[in-house]
């Protein structure tokens, strides 16, 4: 095994975590199925259900504010934003996702908390649900490697 995969082994196992996730339900057909995926690869990985709190928010803007309140109660090992920004003749998508993604990531290094982003950015539907499943298993591995990773460095 090369050495840059060792730290990779066993870096998996949810069992002894407990993980938040926060939904926009704007584009809900999208962030039902990322929340979906997220929650089954949770599970796959060992996190019980019980340890794995779900709450939904309007949309990609008001994710960061619950995602704080979250970190805020220091009761999780990480958190997962889910959402879905799809471009449309406006600026707002601009708007949306620099604020949102900007903000995730504050929170991550103000809370040193792990926080996997899955909010798909995307020029149309197809796109979305052509990642759906995919972003919202990676989101699940993410937060559960990041948070084992910042429990082995402390």
């Amino acid at each position: 095994m090369l050495e840059a995969d060792k730290g990779q082994v066993g870096q998996l196992n949810g069992q002894q975590l407990t993980i938040g996730i926060v939904q926009a339900r704007f584009n809900a057909s999208i962030t039902n199925a990322l929340a979906a995926a997220c929650i089954a690869e949770l599970k796959l990985h060992g996190v019980e259900a019980a340890k794995i709190h779900h709450v939904t928010v309007p949309g990609a803007l008001e994710v960061p504010v619950a995602l704080q309140a979250m970190a805020e109660t220091e009761n999780y090992d990480a958190l997962i934003a889910l959402g879905c920004i799809i471009r449309g003749e406006t600026y707002h998508f601009e708007l949306v996702a620099n604020e949102s993604g900007a903000a995730v990531t504050r929170l991550a290094l103000d809370y040193q908390l792990p926080i996997a982003n899955a909010i798909l950015t995307t020029e149309n539907v197809e796109q979305a649900e052509a990642r759906q499943d995919e972003k919202g298993r990676d989101a699940a591995r993410v937060a559960i490697e990041m948070a084992n990773l910042l429990d082995d460095i402390s």
